[in-house]
């Protein structure tokens, strides 16, 4: 079917109840471009009843429903043929209607889904349409989840026999040097009254466009019974998709005189075992993987081809091979890039199956809604190399029982019913399997605590002393023979066992269950250097994913610094107004790696040059209480002013035998690190002015340095485009950094300050944050306040031509920035 964008031309507002508008209440529709998220310009605020998506969880946004119209024209030349309007993501509760008549709907704010419109339409001289969808959130996700078409629309036309809608499939079942099987099943779909035979034509090519495969296939379709054509080409010495090179291919399928579709797809196989792990063409390889949420930041949900492909180079250039969509299923721009820049993908269907987390959540749609939302995965994800696993859920309460456990062989079934290509995993949080019979659990733990004081042995760290920290409180419920037994069958039914939070587990099923294969789907980042050393280690454990590679708005500041005080006895899992962002991402919202993100590179093996993080001053010598989710509140730089003298501990990571630091050329002395060190050691000193140098030593002899300058000077704004050059379609963006700087350059991370910002020409500011965890500011305003020095500008094309950015702050000159727009 020709497919066309169906994204200008929108307007919304809030949804109006009818009899308010009969009685004069009048809201304005307002002009907007999808993708669009309709929460993220609304006013956050502290928590005061049913106004909030259950408060911190969606970042204190209120939730709400909103209406989206569009009126366009349907030429007189479609009448007759199939007309499909396609939604690649609607939150939540979308309900579609087309000139006044109901449409269709879908429930699930993750799936695309595709209206059948072409009975409702009117054509040429009948006058124009106005298609209406209606969305609302509230209360009824863990994380921040934005509202409204906050990804792309389509407007799919084609004959009575076409190509049906991801109706083109491609396997490679048989890999050599030599040749590379490629399997194409098309799906022809026949709503005429009449038989048809069609030529099907099938073209595979190259990265160069060169023709490398061809084949011919005639197929009879009989009215309403739609055919599959199956046919196996031959391409010769195949290129094959890896994460370092991932090289693609296009198959280009026409029916003659009648439709034609084209699918990118890759060349690589899978292979499963407890020995070698997880195999891809025929290579062990182990996941470095990144937890990730949907949102884009300071764009909020809105999905854009162009902050998908940034936000996967960048965790790509941190170190990452693999991402875990968190805990729904990915964008098709998301996948298009890991694609194209070679990261595996785990795509996840659920967080909630019947059992539900929040107030109003997707719980209660899933028992009806379930199977054709594993069908839209499944077909948006077919022809991605990039995919490896489908997880079927996130920490699913329902696990640890007999019917969860059934339902889950139901998920795991239909999956391969559809796929049976890629491999099926759940994510399982073993303490959440059990909850309900933790208070059994926590009294055995008791009672052999009071027989070991009897028996005058050593105290057992039972399960209520863990119950003060929640990775071991985690670790040791997970391990225990209670979750060993109850969630026995709900791992059978995977490839993968996905475990949450349960490292504990991994030596021990070696034993316990020898046919089982692991993946950390969910860990702390605090851990890491232990579990990658169990991942790399143990055969059956083939990865690790950290909760998260990118900081996300929701679950607000659940990775924030916390310092033990009278009123504190233990760390909160949930900040206060105005959080606003979870903390815990290696990379922040704006895609500055933080500390942690180094350390994690190193223990992978990646880096070689030490990294230094200074932990802020003000608070030396107080007890940190941070959650597993949290990083030491440390940074990297050596600009404290207001500290002269102070005393300041300074952390040095590395992969050596040991590392020296310098401040002002003067030595601390050396100090062991490496992996029996956790890769770190900590540095006392008093912070002076000037330079710091770590230098690291494996066998005497230097293997890399790292230098931190004091900022001095002058504070100068700077303004850097990511790329000079961009698209006007296609959602491309722009991305701005905007930096408070001394004149040699050094980033100057204590002249925080407000900065404003005008654009003019081609395009408009789409959002404009930075990475404060805790602010009131808004993202659609032009002028925000730099955290730690930085801020984030980004610019959407209108049109051809050039997007001029002004950006200018207290004692600063001003900067001008310009982007062409081809």
């Amino acid at each position: 079917m020709k497919r066309t964008s169906f994204n200008d031309g929108w307007q919304t507002r809030p949804k109006v109840n009818p009899f308010a508008e009969l009685s004069g209440t009048k809201v304005p529709f307002r002009p907007v471009t999808l993708p669009h998220d309709a929460m993220i310009g609304q006013e956050r605020a502290a928590p005061d009843g049913e106004a909030t998506m259950e408060g911190g969880a969606g970042a204190y946004f209120p939730g709400g429903t909103y209406e989206y119209r569009k009126t366009f024209a349907v030429p007189e030349e479609h009448r007759g043929k199939r007309i499909l309007f396609e939604f690649e993501g609607v939150y939540r509760d979308a309900v579609v209607y087309i000139n006044g008549d109901y449409a269709g709907q879908r429930p699930f704010g993750y799936s695309h889904f595709h209206i059948d419109a072409d009975r409702f339409l009117r054509y040429g001289d009948d006058g124009d349409n106005e298609i209406r969808v209606e969305a609302r959130a509230h209360r009824d996700s863990r994380w921040y989840t934005g509202a409204g078409i906050y990804r792309d629309t389509w407007m799919l036309v084609g004959d009575v026999v076409r190509i049906a809608p991801d109706g083109v499939r491609v396997t490679t079942p048989d890999i050599d040097a030599e040749r590379a099987v490629v399997e194409v099943a098309t799906k022809v779909e026949n709503d005429s009254i009449a038989i048809r035979t069609v030529d099907v034509v099938t073209e595979v090519r190259d990265a160069d466009g060169s023709v490398v495969a061809s084949d011919v296939s005639k197929a009879t379709v009989l009215p309403g019974e739609p055919a599959v054509v199956r046919q196996r080409l031959y391409v010769r010495a195949p290129l094959l998709w890896s994460t370092d090179t991932p090289d693609l291919y296009t198959a280009t399928v026409t029916l003659k005189d009648l439709d034609a579709e084209t699918v990118v797809f890759g060349v690589r196989s899978l292979r499963l075992d407890p020995r070698h792990g997880l195999r891809i063409n025929g290579e062990t390889v182990k996941l470095r993987g990144a937890c990730v949420h949907h949102d884009n930041g300071v764009l909020g949900a809105a999905t854009f081809a162009r902050a998908e492909e940034r936000r996967v180079q960048l965790l790509k250039d941190a170190g990452f091979n693999a991402l875990r969509m968190s805990h729904h299923p990915m964008s098709k721009a998301m996948l298009d890039a890991c694609d194209r820049l070679g990261m595996l993908v785990v795509d996840e269907a659920f967080d909630v199956w019947t059992s539900g987390k929040s107030d109003f959540d997707y719980s209660l749609d899933f028992p009806e809604w379930w199977e054709r939302d594993i069908e839209a995965m499944v077909a948006k994800d077919f022809n991605h190399p990039s995919v490896i696993l489908y997880s079927i859920g996130n920490e699913i309460p329902e696990t640890g029982t007999p019917s969860g456990a059934a339902r889950g062989r139901e998920l795991a079934e239909k999956v391969r019913s559809l796929d049976h290509t890629r491999y099926v995993t759940n994510a399982v949080n073993g303490m959440l399997a059990v909850m309900s019979e933790l208070g059994r659990l926590r009294g055995q733990s008791q009672e052999k605590a009071e027989h070991a004081a009897d028996q005058g042995e050593a105290e057992d760290k039972g399960i209520n002393t863990l119950m003060a920290d929640a990775g071991d409180m985690m670790n040791a419920i997970s391990a225990s023979a209670l979750v060993t037994e109850k969630t026995a069958e709900s791992f059978a039914v995977l490839d993968v066992a996905g475990m949450n939070y349960a490292e504990a587990r991994y030596a021990l099923d070696h034993d316990l269950f020898p046919n089982r294969i692991i993946l950390g789907t969910e860990t702390f980042p605090t851990r890491i250097d232990g579990n990658w050393r169990l991942v790399e280690q143990l055969g059956h454990v083939i990865g690790d994913f950290t909760w998260t590679g990118w900081d996300y708005l929701g679950e607000v500041g659940i990775g924030r610094p916390q310092y033990l005080t009278p009123d504190t006895p233990r760390p909160a899992h949930t900040a206060p107004y105005p959080y606003l962002l979870a903390g815990c991402g290696d990379l922040d919202i704006t895609g500055h790696r933080r500390p942690a993100s180094y350390y994690r590179e190193i223990v992978f093996g990646l880096r070689t040059q030490p990294y230094i993080a200074v932990r802020r001053p003000e608070h030396h010598g107080r007890t940190w209480a941070g959650t597993p989710w949290a990083w030491s509140d440390s940074v990297a730089t050596w600009t404290w002013p207001g500290s002269e003298g102070e005393p300041v501990t300074i952390e040095v990571y590395g992969d050596a035998d040991e590392v020296e630091l310098l401040v002002n050329t003067r030595s601390s002395g050396r100090r062991p690190v490496g992996e029996e060190h956790r890769f770190r050691t900590e540095f006392e000193t008093s912070y002076e002015p000037g330079e710091l140098l770590a230098i690291a030593y494996r066998d005497g002899t230097e293997t890399g340095r790292t230098v931190l300058r004091t900022a001095t000077g002058t504070v100068r704004l700077r303004a850097e485009p990511d790329r000079p050059h961009i698209t006007a379609h296609g959602g491309d963006l722009a991305y701005v950094t905007l930096s408070l700087t001394d004149p040699d350059g050094t980033l100057h991370t204590a002249a925080d300050r407000p900065v404003r910002v005008e654009v003019s020409g081609a395009g408009v500011l789409s959002g404009f944050g930075s990475a404060d965890p805790s602010t009131q500011e808004r993202f659609d305003a032009t002028e925000r306040r730099t955290y730690e020095g930085r801020a984030l500008a980004v610019l959407r094309p209108t049109g051809p031509g050039r997007i001029r950015l002004i950006a200018s702050a207290p004692e600063c000159a001003p900067v001008e920035v310009v982007v062409a727009v081809e």
